[in-house]
């Protein structure tokens, strides 16, 4: 294992950010026996380039186990091994399985929308359990758009709570969302 991780870290010849990631994929699922197959696709900005990777096969279920760790791992992994080899340029790395992200984000949101309703009818704060950054950022993004509500992390550590609460001054019953910034 040792040789895989310094074949991913260490110096070496440059290559491409496609092969690195391809060699990075192979590498990992060769080393952890997976089931798996993916599809990668590369998109050139000005400022960045995003790199996407969809995972299939019989394995997918490890995936998204324990709420998508290991999709979050592989992700992080991709993340730092680009940042190593193309530390010049600004890769955003996303890894999904089986529109997982898109599932994880839509219970998220469900979920953010039903405090809100509670939060305006009985005009009082209610609080979202404890997540982790990533997720609090969507639900915060999310409640914005409304200008009847506001939100605000809680707590110390990675996880945090989310207070909602009615917005003051704002007119409850016809209160039209807020503009989204730009």
């Amino acid at each position: 294992m040792v040789g895989f991780f310094s074949k991913l870290f260490g110096g070496g010849k440059k290559e491409d950010l496609e092969s690195v990631v391809e060699s990075i994929l192979n590498g990992i699922l060769e080393k952890g026996n997976f089931d798996l197959s993916y599809e990668l696709n590369l998109t050139k900005h000005e400022d960045a380039t995003d790199v996407k990777i969809e995972f299939s096969g019989n394995d997918e279920a490890l995936l998204k186990d324990y709420k998508g760790q290991l999709l979050d791992a592989f992700q992080l992994i991709i993340k730092r091994v680009t940042q190593h080899h193309f530390s010049e340029t600004h890769v955003n790395v996303i890894v999904d399985c089986g529109g997982y992200r898109q599932e994880s984000e839509a219970a998220l949101i469900e979920r953010a929308e039903h405090l809100k309703t509670i939060a305006i009818e009985q005009g009082k704060s209610v609080y979202y359990r404890a997540l982790p950054p990533k997720e609090r950022k969507v639900v915060h993004q999310y409640l914005a758009l409304d200008g009847r509500v506001k939100s605000r992390s809680l707590g110390d550590g990675l996880y945090k709570k989310i207070k909602i609460y009615p917005a003051k001054n704002a007119n409850i019953e016809g209160a039209e969302p807020a503009e989204e910034a730009n």
